[in-house]
C-alpha cells in the first residue's frame, strides 16, 4: 500500500470548476476577449496556468489575471463542495497511517480558507498552496519528509499532475473527477486512472483487507505485545503541562515479518522487544509534545521502519482527566501493498 499520498485539490478533493470558470471568463472579458463554455474550457485549460493565459491572453502581467481572477472567484455565486467520498477517504487514510500531502497550484490563500472551511487541514501533514509549476516541488517535498518515491502515490486530475509524479519518481494516479477530459489524462500515462478519490478509497481499502485476512486454513499472525512500559514525557497542549515530566504507558503489538516457527530459535530472525522498548524510551525523550498523538505516530513509524515487522500498533494512555482511569489513543502502522513494492 502507498505509506503516503501527494494529493491535488481542485478536481480531486473539491469541485470548484464552476466558479474557476466564472472567474476565468470574467478575466477574458476584462480584456476583450469572448467567454468560454464549459467544454471548451475544459479542452483548452492547462497547468502551469500561465500557459494558457499567455495563450488566451497574450502580453497581460499575470499577476495581473492573477488580481482579476481571485476577486471575480470570490464574487462567484457557485460553491466550493468536497467532491463525494473524499471526507471519508481522508479519514480512512488518516486511521491507516497513510501520510498525507496538498500540492497545489490554487492561489493560498483560497485554498487556506477552504481547507479550513472543509475542516480538512487535520489530515495534512504538511501542505503546498500557489505552486505553479508544480514539477520544481516534487522533489523537495519528498526530501523535506523523508517520503521513499517508490511508497508514495500523487494524485491528481490534470496532465500536469501526471507529469508532476513522473518527474518525482512517484506513483501517478489519476481522477477523472476535475479539469482535463478521460483521453488526454489517459495519454499522460497513470499507472492507475480511477473516477475519483472515493474510487481510491475503495481500491485502497479493499487490498488493505486482502493482505490482513489470514489465507484459508491458516491461523492469525504471530504477535509480540509490550504491554503498558511506563515512560516519563514532557507531553501537553499547554506550556505550563509540559514544564514537568508526566507518567504515560505505552503499549506495543508488533507482527513480526518472520512467523515464530520459522525463526529457528534465533534472536537476529525475531523482532529484540528490549531493543523496542529501548527506542521506545529514546522517542520520548527527544522533545516535548503537545499531543500524545503525536508521539504515536512517531513510535509506530519509527518501530515499523526500523525493525523486523510488518505491523505495529501503538498505545498511549495519559493520566490528565479527573474521574477517568485514562486517557488513551492508538495508531497502527502496516505494509501492505496497492501498486508500488516496498
Amino acid at each position: 500500500m502507498f505509506r503516503a499520498l501527494i494529493l491535488d485539490w481542485s478536481g480531486t478533493l473539491v469541485d470548484d470548476l464552476a466558479p474557476t470558470l466564472d472567474a476565468t471568463n470574467v478575466v477574458l472579458g476584462k480584456f476583450g476577449k469572448p467567454a468560454l463554455s464549459r467544454e471548451e474550457f475544459r479542452a483548452r485549460f492547462r497547468l502551469p496556468y500561465s500557459e494558457f493565459y499567455a495563450e488566451v491572453v497574450p502580453g497581460v502581467p499575470l499577476e495581473v489575471l492573477e488580481q482579476h481572477f481571485r476577486e471575480a472567484f470570490s464574487a462567484s455565486d457557485h460553491e466550493v463542495r468536497p467532491l463525494d467520498g473524499t471526507r471519508e477517504f481522508l479519514d480512512w487514510c488518516a486511521r491507516n497511517g497513510v501520510r498525507l500531502f496538498v500540492l497545489t497550484s490554487m492561489d493560498a490563500a483560497e485554498f487556506g480558507r477552504q481547507v479550513r472551511n472543509f475542516g480538512f487541514h487535520r489530515f495534512f501533514e504538511e501542505t503546498y498552496a500557489g505552486v505553479l509549476d508544480k514539477r520544481l516541488m516534487i522533489h523537495e517535498i519528498l526530501r523535506n519528509h523523508g517520503l521513499r518515491a517508490e511508497q508514495t502515490g500523487y494524485v491528481g486530475d490534470m496532465v500536469h499532475d501526471i507529469e508532476t509524479a513522473h518527474h518525482g519518481g512517484v506513483t501517478p494516479v489519476g481522477v477523472l473527477s476535475g479539469y482535463d477530459p478521460p483521453d488526454r489524462l489517459s495519454a499522460a500515462n497513470p499507472r492507475v486512472l480511477l473516477a475519483c478519490v472515493k474510487s481510491l478509497h475503495g481500491m485502497l481499502e479493499h487490498a488493505a483487507e486482502c493482505r490482513e485476512r489470514p489465507p484459508k486454513g491458516t491461523d492469525a499472525p504471530d504477535r509480540i505485545e509490550i504491554r503498558k512500559l511506563e515512560v516519563s514525557a514532557r507531553v501537553g497542549v499547554p506550556e505550563e503541562e509540559r514544564a514537568d515530566p508526566q507518567r504515560l504507558l505505552v503499549s506495543l503489538s508488533l507482527v513480526p515479518e518472520t512467523p515464530f516457527a520459522d525463526g529457528d530459535d534465533e534472536l537476529t530472525r525475531t523482532v529484540d522487544y528490549y531493543q523496542v522498548a529501548r527506542r521506545v524510551q529514546e522517542i520520548v525523550a527527544e522533545r516535548p509534545r503537545k499531543l500524545i498523538e503525536t508521539l504515536a505516530a512517531e513510535i509506530a513509524d519509527a518501530i515499523l521502519s526500523e525493525f523486523a515487522s510488518r505491523e505495529v500498533a501503538v498505545t498511549i494512555e495519559k493520566f490528565i482527566l479527573p474521574e477517568t482511569e485514562c486517557v488513551a489513543v492508538r495508531t497502527t502502522r502496516r505494509r501492505f501493498h496497492a501498486g508500488p513494492e516496498d
